[in-house]
């Protein structure tokens, strides 16, 4: 969640994250430490929402997490901006990708249009490469993260309502226990969800620290349907304005999916309920024919920065191999080359692997060397979302070059299935 606004006007130089970093304005941006906990939670909770201040303190004081997480401006000794980078696992057809993401972003209301936000993403993004991260994945407010090398990229499935009252959502006839999630839970709740996103391509689980974080935090509720004293579904909920928002549902099986929502929907009886069922799980699958689509409803999607794109490509090569092997094409002998105009990166095609991607300068025309054009702020959605060929067809700037089955089999679209800190909804 973040609270930020207005655009940054003043650009500053990279932080390292354990620099103090003088900004205009006698300003100081630096990492926080316990004595900020008071005034970042105060400003959270001003410009975002009252939980986000307990969201925060489970961050920094998890020593999983630490204070080295978050960083601050202040002004003289007041805390004016904040944001807190969280390690995140990220994987594609089975290749685990070191990830951070950005949340609990705040900016004073006097302070806003000054560049903070933009040196706190400096910080952030040096702190991630110092790290490893190879990609960045975020939920953020419209367009205002794309200033800072962000793109729209992955599809969040959306929130749909539930076609009739909860209580007429039948009962499958089995005896089953609703509770709150506690810590003993953790490896249930671990094994459920993993279940559920086994299926999709691309996956982002909740890290072991988050886990535990949502259990004490505010803003949602993690429960856990039991059956004979055995657990066979979960699902986040959130209350609020008279709605029930059912989300990150996973279950053993379609009943226990249906008994899952009965339950959960008694609990606040005077409440709308939508849900978000993913696609192509077992819950999903169960509450397909009790919803209603709205047409009207923006389209969500997560943001994705690629900060280097040879280090991503090459961590890749056992999916692209193994997509290339799949197709039945044969370019042993060649390149793949893929240009983002500014720079292009060849991948030697052998016998049995992909080499090393080797990483060149500019070319504007790269069907001249069989090669496809991506946008640079586009290949977030190539390799994580909507592919090459379907991105190829709203986008002038990305195009399959002459090779179009190679490239095709290559950069398919994916399914994905990430979760997240909070509910993006």
């Amino acid at each position: 969640m973040d609270t930020a606004r207005g655009a940054p006007q003043t650009p500053t130089v990279p932080a390292t994250t354990g620099a103090v970093v003088p900004l205009p304005g006698g300003l100081l941006l630096r990492q926080a430490v316990p004595a900020d906990l008071q005034q970042i939670g105060d400003l959270l909770a001003t410009r975002g929402e009252p939980d986000d201040a307990l969201d925060h303190r489970l961050v920094v004081e998890d020593p999983r997490a630490g204070w080295e997480s978050c960083a601050v401006v202040v002004d003289g000794d007041r805390v004016v901006s904040t944001a807190t980078l969280l390690d995140e696992r990220l994987s594609l057809g089975g290749v685990e990708l070191p990830a951070g993401q950005v949340e609990l972003v705040a900016t004073a209301r006097d302070h806003e249009g000054r560049g903070l936000v933009r040196a706190l993403m400096n910080w952030a993004h040096a702190r991630s490469a110092e790290r490893g991260h190879v990609v960045q994945v975020m939920i953020g407010i419209p367009y205002f993260y794309r200033l800072f090398g962000y793109e729209y990229a992955i599809d969040i499935p959306p929130a749909l309502a539930v076609r009739d009252a909860p209580g007429q959502v039948s009962s499958t006839g089995a005896s089953g226990t609703l509770r709150a999630a506690g810590f003993d839970d953790l490896p249930a709740l671990t094994k459920l969800q993993d279940a559920a996103q086994a299926g999709f391509d691309v996956r982002m689980p909740h890290s072991p620290p988050r886990r535990r974080w949502l259990l004490e935090h505010q803003a949602s509720t993690t429960w856990l349907l039991e059956r004979a004293g055995l657990p066979v579904a979960t699902a986040r909920v959130r209350t609020a304005e008279g709605e029930l928002l059912v989300a990150e549902a996973a279950a053993v099986d379609e009943p226990a999916a249906t008994d899952l929502l009965r339950e959960v929907a008694a609990c606040s009886p005077k409440a709308a309920v939508r849900v978000v069922a993913r696609p192509g799980t077992t819950a999903g699958e169960a509450w397909r024919t009790l919803t209603t689509v709205d047409a009207d409803r923006n389209r969500e999607q997560y943001y994705v920065r690629i900060p280097d794109a040879a280090a991503l490509l090459d961590r890749l090569r056992p999916v692209l191999r193994a997509r290339l092997r799949a197709s039945g094409l044969d370019r042993a002998g060649g390149h793949v080359v893929l240009s983002t105009f500014r720079r292009h990166y060849r991948i030697p095609v052998q016998d049995d692997r992909l080499g090393p991607v080797e990483t060149g300068g500019v070319m504007q025309a790269p069907g001249a060397a069989r090669g496809a054009g991506v946008a640079p702020d586009q290949l977030g959605a190539v390799l994580f979302g909507a592919g090459l060929m379907a991105t190829s067809r709203i986008r002038p700037d990305v195009y399959p070059g002459p090779d179009r089955e190679l490239f095709g089999a290559l950069f398919p679209p994916v399914t994905a299935d990430l979760l997240t800190y909070y509910l993006p909804y």
